[in-house]
C-alpha cells in the first residue's frame, strides 16, 4: 500500500477503481463530514409532466407555474412523458457499459487530464493533481452539433456513435423545449436568449461508478453544482444525492424507469438573479454493482457570456452576479479543486 497517500500514485490507466482494488488507498477517503451516509433519505423530486406543458391554455399555465416552484424551491424536477422511448434511453446506457467494459488500452485512446479537450477518458477529478481522488471513470464529449463532433467519439462498442448519438439529439430538443419554459415561467420573453441557446454547447459526461470495498469512505463525485443551464441526468440505479436546503440533509434520488433528472445550473441562477437556485449535488457509492449515469450538459455557447436578465433587477433586487461563459466554468476547473468546497457559483457573486 506505499504511496497510498499520495494521489499522483493513482494517475489515468492505474487508479484503483480501474484495478478493482480491495481496499480504499488514503488519498480517496474524504472526512467524515463529508462522507456518505448509509440509509440516505430518498428526495422529494417535483414531477413534471412535459405533456402538459405542450397543452395550450390554463392546463399549460398550471404546468408553467408547477415548473417555475420547482426551480425556485427545489433547483430539480424529474420528467415524465418527455417523448423519449424507452429503447433509445436503454441502449444508451447499453453502449455506455460497453464502453467501460472494454479493455484499458482501447479507453486509454482518449486518456486526457486536459479539461479544455473536447472528447476525453479520465478518473477522479484532475488525475494526480487533486488532493482526493474520486471513485469514478468517466468519458467525456462535446455533441453539437452532432455532425461536427461525432467522428471523433470512440467506435468502440461499435454501436456506441449511432445509439449514443440518438440520444443525444433527443436529450438536446427536450432540454431546449424546457430551457424555453424555464425562461418563460420568469415573466422573459422566450425569445430573448433563443439564438444563444440554439447555438450553445451540449456537453456528454458519461460517468461510470464502479464496486467500492469500502462505499462510505470516498465519494464518486464531491458536491457540486454544475455550470450550466440546464442538465438533464439518465442513471442506470441509484447513487445520485442532492442536498436538500429545507433541512441541509443529503437526499438519495430514487431510480425510475424511464424518469430523466433535470438540475438547474448555474448560469440559470445568474440569468434569474437568484430567483432560480443551482442544486447541489454528489455521486454516492456501492459495493455490489456499477452504476453509470449519464449527464447531458447544456449552456450557451463557448465564450457566450449569460447575464442577469435586465427584467430581473430593480432597486429591491439589484444584480447579485457577474456574466460568466462556459470557457470561463473551464479555466475555474483547471485552477481550483472542488474537492476543497470551491464551488463555480460563488465566483459570480457581487
Amino acid at each position: 500500500m506505499s504511496g497510498d497517500k499520495n494521489p499522483s500514485s493513482f494517475t489515468i490507466g492505474n487508479t484503483a477503481q480501474e484495478k478493482g482494488l480491495d481496499y480504499v488507498p488514503e488519498c480517496y477517503v474524504v472526512s467524515p463530514s463529508k462522507s456518505s451516509s448509509s440509509g440516505t433519505e430518498k428526495a422529494r423530486i417535483p414531477t413534471i409532466d412535459m405533456s402538459r406543458l405542450r397543452m395550450n391554455g390554463n392546463k399549460r399555465s398550471i404546468a408553467i407555474e408547477e415548473l417555475s416552484e420547482a426551480c425556485r424551491h427545489r433547483g430539480f424536477f424529474q420528467v415524465v412523458n418527455h417523448g423519449i422511448s424507452q429503447s433509445i434511453l436503454d441502449e444508451a446506457l447499453a453502449v455506455a457499459f460497453g464502453f467501460f467494459d472494454l479493455p484499458s488500452e482501447e479507453k486509454l485512446k482518449f486518456k486526457s487530464n486536459d479539461v479544455y479537450n473536447p472528447v476525453r477518458y479520465g478518473t477522479s477529478l484532475k488525475d494526480g493533481a487533486d488532493k482526493v481522488q474520486f471513485w469514478r471513470v468517466f468519458l467525456k464529449h462535446y455533441a453539437h452539433p452532432l455532425d461536427a463532433w461525432i467522428d471523433s467519439w470512440p467506435h468502440n462498442p461499435p454501436q456506441y456513435r449511432e445509439k449514443m448519438g440518438k440520444y443525444c439529439e433527443q436529450v438536446r430538443n427536450i432540454a431546449l423545449e424546457l430551457m424555453g419554459m424555464i425562461i418563460e415561467s420568469l415573466g422573459i420573453s422566450p425569445n430573448r436568449l433563443t439564438p444563444q441557446i440554439d447555438r450553445g454547447m451540449q456537453v456528454m459526461a458519461v460517468n461510470c461508478y464502479p464496486p467500492c470495498p469500502k462505499p462510505e469512505m470516498p465519494l464518486g463525485l464531491p458536491p457540486h453544482s454544475d455550470y450550466t443551464c440546464l442538465t438533464i441526468i439518465l442513471q442506470s440505479s441509484t447513487g445520485l444525492e442532492i442536498l436538500d436546503t429545507d433541512d441541509g440533509n443529503w437526499k438519495m434520488v430514487p431510480e425510475l424507469h424511464g424518469v430523466l433528472q433535470v438540475h438547474i445550473g448555474d448560469h440559470f441562477e445568474v440569468m434569474s438573479n437568484g430567483v432560480y437556485k443551482s442544486v447541489v449535488h454528489r455521486a454516492t457509492l456501492n459495493s455490489e454493482k456499477t452504476r453509470v449515469s449519464i449527464a447531458s450538459l447544456h449552456s450557451l455557447g463557448m465564450d457566450d457570456k449569460m447575464e442577469t436578465a435586465n427584467e430581473l433587477i430593480d432597486e429591491q433586487n439589484p444584480k447579485r452576479y457577474k456574466e460568466s461563459s462556459f470557457r470561463d466554468f473551464l479555466d475555474f476547473l483547471a485552477n481550483n479543486d472542488i474537492a476543497d468546497g470551491k464551488h463555480f457559483i460563488d465566483t459570480l457573486k457581487i
